[in-house]
């Protein structure tokens, strides 16, 4: 009677032949255990409720026997919170006397299913219970769910060893989760192994293959770089050669009337003026103006020399005359700029895309620009003021008895030595001994590498 004063019925925990009352076992799990006990005994098996271990190590919900006694299945009904190592441990002890497992459960996610051989099963068109989830088969690279067989055919196809259990390697196209252990065919097993095998294949080739690719574009990229090697030395010489014979046509022209007059209209220049400047302050080079300025090689723009009539750069250069010698002289020269705009569309069109040189050397002598990129008029008249701070300190000169000279060219090292005379790279580029670090002030010249 309820403390209502209701009449009802109850199991008696203390009554003793009681099975549901027994050890608080839930109404669930003994109609799970009865539903295991009548799908083994459909699918030809031999079952039995709660047979315990002869030492009492354990004790089956429902132990399926085959006819012949050939194998022995505990089937448990798990529908209470369990860990995975008790789960696994419960497993081994069976096994270890000779007596496989298969754990069931109807709830819909039992955290331990897949660690152990397990299926959960639901409730099918009929009524009966059916297989949901754990049984699978491997289709070409992946395992995937196979259609719900009820639970007595699931149970044949165990007792006659046409599903076995099987830790997965594949990947699982499943639509619940991923499971460690499933139930599938020996022969999905084999499909399994094949595709593996072939995967590993197939990954073993194509990393040989990418050996072979990454060694043929290192030797590619060793050519290419003994070929940029040799273009650099060659145009090295090239540019030499072209510097030398511009200082010869302004030799045949130095001091003339007509070079004279165009020299003084072209020095009175304010941005011929910030050029001259720039160089001064920022490379060191105290340069003025050549006397050929008519000489085509110079593309239209303002030769720039150093004291010993070495040309060192070039100020404003057309775009449309930089070809022949032009081209070839003032691809070894400083290009000088009045602004960023315009040093900008003599690199976009000087030069076509296959001949432009890699190494061209271009700067803007003001940089204050306006808004619409060519500069302000006062950025135009007024050359670029540096303050003292600006300025960075010069090093000591050099005096050791025999240096050891470097230079620096593009952003390579490049060996030199002493010279009798100065060459033209001595009057674009300094050169520093790597013994006292000082800055070399007396002759010198490049080292050809060979």
């Amino acid at each position: 009677m309820s403390p209502q004063g209701l009449r009802f019925f109850a199991h008696d925990p203390g009554a003793p032949d009681c099975e549901i009352a027994r050890e608080g076992e839930s109404e669930a799990h003994h109609l799970l255990k009865l539903e295991l006990l009548s799908a083994a005994r459909d699918a030809g098996a031999r079952a039995e409720l709660e047979v315990r271990a002869p030492d009492g190590s354990w004790r089956a919900d429902v132990l399926a026997t085959a006819p012949d006694d050939s194998w022995r299945i505990a089937l448990e009904a798990q529908l209470s919170p369990i860990t995975n190592d008790e789960i696994r441990a419960r497993t081994e002890r069976m096994r270890a006397q000779g007596v496989a497992a298969c754990w069931f459960s109807d709830r819909p996610k039992p955290p331990w299913l897949g660690t152990v051989p397990s299926v959960r099963v639901g409730p099918g068109d009929g009524g009966s219970l059916t297989v949901v989830e754990g049984l699978v088969r491997f289709d070409r690279w992946s395992w995937n769910a196979v259609a719900a067989p009820t639970l007595a055919d699931f149970l044949r196809w165990v007792f006659a060893r046409r599903v076995v259990t099987h830790e997965r390697r594949a990947r699982l196209d499943y639509e619940l989760r991923e499971l460690k252990t499933v139930w599938t065919a020996p022969a999905y097993i084999g499909a399994e192994q094949a595709h593996l095998e072939e995967a590993e294949r197939q990954r073993v080739a194509q990393e040989a293959e990418n050996a072979v690719r990454r060694q043929k574009w290192e030797a590619s990229q060793r050519r290419l770089e003994a070929r940029r090697v040799q273009v650099r030395e060659l145009n090295e010489v090239s540019r030499e050669r072209q510097r030398f014979q511009a200082m010869k046509a302004e030799d045949a022209v130095r001091g003339t009337a007509v070079a004279a007059a165009a020299r003084q209209t072209v020095l009175a220049r304010p941005q011929v003026a910030r050029a001259i400047a720039h160089l001064a302050q920022a490379h060191g080079i105290t340069a003025t103006v050549g006397w050929g300025l008519d000489d085509p090689r110079w593309a239209g723009g303002v030769p720039l020399l150093d004291g010993d009539g070495t040309p060192v750069a070039v100020l404003n250069p057309e775009r449309s005359l930089t070809r022949g010698q032009a081209h070839l002289l003032m691809a070894g020269l400083l290009l000088l700029f009045d602004d960023d705009f315009t040093m900008k569309r003599f690199r976009r069109w000087a030069y076509g895309s296959p001949k432009r040189p890699k190494d061209q050397r271009m700067e803007a002598v003001s940089p204050d620009t306006g808004t619409d990129g060519r500069g302000t008029d006062a950025a135009r008249r007024v050359p670029p003021c540096r303050t003292a701070e600006a300025v960075p300190e010069p090093k000591p000169a050099c005096g050791c008895e025999k240096p050891h000279l470097f230079t620096r060219i593009d952003g390579y090292e490049q060996p030199a030595e002493p010279s009798t005379s100065f060459t033209p790279t001595s009057a674009l580029f300094q050169a520093h001994c790597r013994l006292c670090g000082g800055t070399y002030e007396r002759p010198w010249r490049r080292i050809t590498a060979r």
